[in-house]
This record gives structure tokens, C-alpha cells and sequence, in this order.
């Protein structure tokens, strides 16, 4: 079984966290941060964690139902209240930042990324900042459907991860589909709470999210990880399925993507189970991006 090491310098310095949308996900990892960030100190890591949020988004009624906001913050910037409502209950002094990412900049003095965005264009944005000539560690994507999603870390291409053989695929390498714009759909967001409950199962998001702070917490903790994601459902307890670190499996979603001849409807969610014979056939493989959260 083959393993990942993680970057020595992560473990000597404050680790800087940039999370990139603040909705169902984004939202739900801002909240179980600061766990990270403690576990991290009790380890013996000398700084933790500093964490930015991006969002450019106003709370709305809708976000009132499913993310973590309340009446008395609707207008107000997502990232802002999430930010200043962590820092003054655990003491921190993290970031909330009301902008978009630009695709033309450059993510500098950034460790980690977390995306949680709900958009073919967003993630798109996301690698293409994390790539080429960025010095990013980690790309961390979560994404979902009703009721299933999946988390990926991966290692962006760029001056820092050099082409390996075991060089983690980001999410964007496995399912090239999710940073193709052109895919996306009309990306209007719920109009009402109880399309926002038929649209996503309540608890989805913070389900995920765990799945992908425990993958963090793990790698630093012990310094290596056999698996980087994994697939998720909520229909059954039993639904879920790890992403092994494995060239041979990597390979695998990439022929399932050059053997699919017809195009992709633009449609915001797309499941395909493993191809058959495949021992973890029936498991849904997500090859879109999330609902708007």
C-alpha cells in the first residue's frame, strides 16, 4: 500500500489556511478549524494554523436555513461574520475577506487551500491560482450532491510539487470535468428554504466536512496518510469509500473519462459508479460540483 509523507515545513511554521467559499461546506470546515488548530498546538506543533476566508457573498434568508447564520445577519458578508464570530469565541485572529478569487493572481503565502465552492468557473479559478508558479502545499476540494460528496486533497502542479509518480492527483486531474465553465448551469441559488432542503439533505455538509478535517487532523498527526478522499453517501451508513493513494487507481478514472464519448449536459451534479469488476464498484463517483451552498 503506498503512503504519503507530509511536507516537512508544515509541521515547523504556522500553517496558513485559505478557505475559498463560506457556504453548506466552506461554512461547516470554518467551524471545526479552530478544533484543528487546538489539536495541533496539543501535538507539539510550535504556531497551528492561520486561517483566511474568501467570499464575496451576503447572507440571505435562504443560507438562514441549512449554514450557520441567523436572521439578525442577513446582508451582511459571510466571510466577515464567520470569521469575526470564530475569533471572538476561540481567541484567534483569522481573516474574513468579502472578495472573489481571482484567477489572475497568484496565491502567495498560502499553504493549503480549501475549496468549497459551487461552480465549474470557481474550482477552475482555484487551480489555476494553485498551479504553475504558485508555492501552494495542499488543494483540499469538497463537493457534493443531495446526499453524497466527495474530499479530495491534492498536491496543485507548481514550484512546489514537482511531477512524481505518487505526487497526489488534485480533484481537478481525476474529474477534469469540474473546472470546465462552460458545464455549469444557471447557478442561481435556492429561492426558498424548502427548495433549499430538496436540493441538499441538512446535514451533508458538516458530514463532509468532518470526513476532511479528520483527513487533516491524520496527516499531521502521524506525518502520513494511505488515502487522500474519499466518497461519501448519507443514504447508507455503510457509503463510504476511500481514495487510495494508487497510480493504477488514479489511472482508472482517467480512462473512465476518455472512454465517455458523448458530451456532458450542463448540469450542476453527474454520479457514475465504477466501472464493473472493480471491487468498490456501486460507489457514486461524483463528476460535478456541488449545489450551490
Amino acid at each position: 500500500m503506498e503512503t504519503h509523507q507530509i511536507h516537512p515545513g508544515l509541521l515547523k511554521h504556522k500553517v496558513r489556511v485559505l478557505v475559498v467559499g463560506c457556504g453548506g461546506n466552506g461554512s461547516a470546515i470554518a467551524a471545526g478549524l479552530p478544533y484543528l488548530h487546538q489539536a495541533l498546538l496539543a501535538y507539539g506543533h510550535p504556531e497551528g494554523i492561520h486561517v483566511t476566508l474568501l467570499d464575496p457573498e451576503v447572507i440571505s434568508a435562504t443560507n438562514c436555513v441549512r449554514q450557520p447564520f441567523s436572521q439578525s445577519e442577513i446582508g451582511l458578508y459571510k466571510s466577515v461574520v464567520l470569521a469575526n464570530r470564530l475569533n471572538l469565541f476561540w481567541g484567534l485572529d483569522w481573516q474574513g475577506i468579502p472578495e472573489r478569487l481571482d484567477p489572475k493572481r497568484r496565491l502567495d503565502g498560502v499553504d493549503i487551500v480549501i475549496g468549497s465552492v459551487d461552480t465549474r468557473k470557481a474550482r477552475a479559478a482555484i487551480a489555476k491560482c494553485a498551479e504553475d508558479w504558485s508555492e501552494v502545499d495542499y488543494w483540499l476540494d469538497l463537493g457534493n450532491n443531495a446526499d453524497a460528496g466527495q474530499f479530495i486533497l491534492g498536491e496543485p502542479l507548481n514550484r512546489r510539487n514537482r511531477r512524481h509518480r505518487l505526487r497526489l492527483r488534485t480533484v481537478a486531474e481525476l474529474f477534469p470535468e469540474v473546472i470546465q465553465g462552460e458545464l455549469d448551469g444557471d447557478g442561481l441559488p435556492s429561492c426558498s428554504a424548502a427548495e433549499a432542503l430538496d436540493r441538499q439533505e441538512p446535514f451533508v455538509n458538516p458530514t463532509l466536512a468532518n470526513h476532511a478535517l479528520a483527513l487533516l487532523a491524520r496527516l499531521f498527526r502521524y506525518g502520513t496518510i494511505s488515502h487522500h478522499g474519499g466518497f461519501v453517501g448519507l443514504s447508507s451508513l455503510s457509503s463510504v469509500q476511500a481514495l487510495r493513494i494508487d497510480p493504477k487507481h488514479w489511472q482508472r478514472f482517467r480512462n473512465r473519462d476518455a472512454a465517455l464519448k458523448e458530451p456532458l449536459k450542463p448540469t450542476p451534479v453527474l454520479v457514475k459508479p465504477l466501472p464493473q469488476g472493480d471491487k468498490d464498484a456501486g460507489i457514486p463517483i461524483p463528476v460535478g460540483p456541488c449545489h450551490p451552498g
